[in-house]
Formats: C-alpha cells, sequence, structure tokens
C-alpha cells in the first residue's frame, strides 16, 4: 500500500500566487499520494479550529501552521510549508528520511537574518530555532503530536510553540539543509535545492526580482498561468 503524504501550505491573502505557484511546482514532480490543502486561517475560524485573538504576526498562518496533524487526522506523515516555496523534485522523497521514533522533522537552522527588513516592509523578528517552523513534517502517530490539540494552539504562546517546547529536542529529527533552503541567507549552490525557500521575499513581489532561483519561480508561474487559463477554457 502507497503511504499518503498531506500537506498543509501556509496561506496568506496578499500572497496568493506565492501559494499557487508552491502548490503547482509540489504536484508537477511528485509521482506519490499526495493531498494539498491551504490553510486559510478564516476558514479555520469559521470551523471553530482557530480562536486567537487577531495579531500583527507577519503571515496568516504564523499558528495556524500547528494545526496540520489535527488537520491531517491521521496516524501518517503530514507536511507543512510556509507558501513562499517552490519545490523542485519528489516530495515524497522525504518518507526515506523519515524515522517513526521521532515526533517532527524540520531543518534545523542556526543564522542571523541578512536583511532585518521582510519583503513587506515589516521588521524581521529574531528569535531561537527562527524558521524550524517554516518546514516541518509531523508523524501523526506519536503521542506529543497527538497531543499537540487546536486547545494548545489557541492557548499556548508563539515561542511555545515556535520552539518546539512541547517536544524534548531527541524527538525532532533533522533534515539536510536543501529541504528548506533559505534563499538570500545561505550561498547560492550549484544544484538547485529540493525546496527553494524565499524567505525574505519572492519574485511575486515588485522589489523581490532579482534572488537567486528567482527566474524558477518565474517559469513555474508561467506553467501555472498557462494550465489555469486553459482549464478556464474548457
Amino acid at each position: 500500500m502507497s503511504k499518503k503524504l498531506k500537506i498543509y501550505v501556509g496561506y496568506d491573502s496578499r500572497e496568493d500566487i506565492a501559494w499557487q505557484v508552491a502548490r503547482h511546482s509540489t504536484l508537477r514532480h511528485t509521482s506519490g499520494d499526495v493531498e494539498i490543502y491551504p490553510l486559510r486561517q478564516p476558514t479555520l475560524r469559521e470551523l471553530g479550529l482557530y480562536t486567537r485573538p487577531a495579531d500583527n504576526a507577519t503571515t496568516e498562518f504564523s499558528l495556524t501552521r500547528f494545526l496540520t496533524p489535527y488537520l491531517a487526522a491521521h496516524d501518517g506523515w503530514s507536511v507543512f510549508m510556509d507558501c513562499d516555496f517552490l519545490v523542485t523534485r519528489d516530495i515524497t522523497e522525504i518518507f526515506d528520511l523519515l524515522d517513526d521514533s521521532k515526533a517532527l522533522y524540520c531543518v534545523q537552522h542556526d543564522y542571523t537574518p541578512a536583511n532585518m527588513i521582510k519583503m513587506d516592509g515589516k521588521q524581521q523578528s529574531v528569535y531561537p530555532r527562527k524558521n524550524w517552523s517554516s518546514f516541518m513534517a509531523f508523524n501523526g502517530a506519536h503521542p506529543k503530536v497527538k497531543a499537540l490539540t487546536p486547545e494548545v494552539v489557541n492557548t499556548e504562546s508563539p515561542g511555545y510553540l515556535h520552539r518546539f517546547t512541547w517536544l524534548d529536542d531527541s524527538e525532532i529529527g533533522e533534515l539536510d539543509r536543501e529541504w528548506n533552503f533559505l534563499e538570500g541567507e545561505y550561498e547560492k549552490p550549484d544544484q538547485i535545492p529540493m525546496c527553494v525557500h524565499y524567505t525574505n521575499g519572492g519574485p511575486w513581489f515588485d522589489d523581490w526580482q532579482d534572488v537567486d532561483f528567482g527566474d524558477e519561480w518565474r517559469a513555474e508561474r508561467d506553467l501555472y498561468l498557462a494550465s489555469a487559463q486553459s482549464q478556464a477554457a474548457e
């Protein structure tokens, strides 16, 4: 029986095209059984799953990401990623890297942001384990993951959630940097990484055209737009 990978992508109403390209690039490269859903905060509020008061977080999915395993509702693995990602190979390759004894896998970045102002003019926040939670693989069978209920997501502090205080460090598996390659923070490699993360800003913003792997993102966007146009014409 093939494994199903459920993927939840952070959705921000200001960056719809980023979500569309992240989804398109993931589906275009995968041969596995994959389902992809946008994490839309208004929908999660309507369902009563997200009840925190409105805040001034950089994105609309700052904390809703931690609802991923609850929404996946199965004992398999589920993935969360930010919308500003470009996936360049088969994301189900991740199954070869996962150990069921771990609760969660992520790229364990250790860096100081190169830019203190983000894509939309907002100030960068600097905190321990920054960007660890921008790509996470959750083990739905792990008791600590099962305990990550909507009540916890709605009541615990952002720091508690993003720094994985709810896990022992030994329960966090490490992925290679290419699974969450921070464009603009790391030197451009010769080969395009599995997942390019335009963490400071991507080519969907006028002021962020000249980024590493910008041409690849624009090419994927054009494929998505042609596909959408073709479907609309049917």
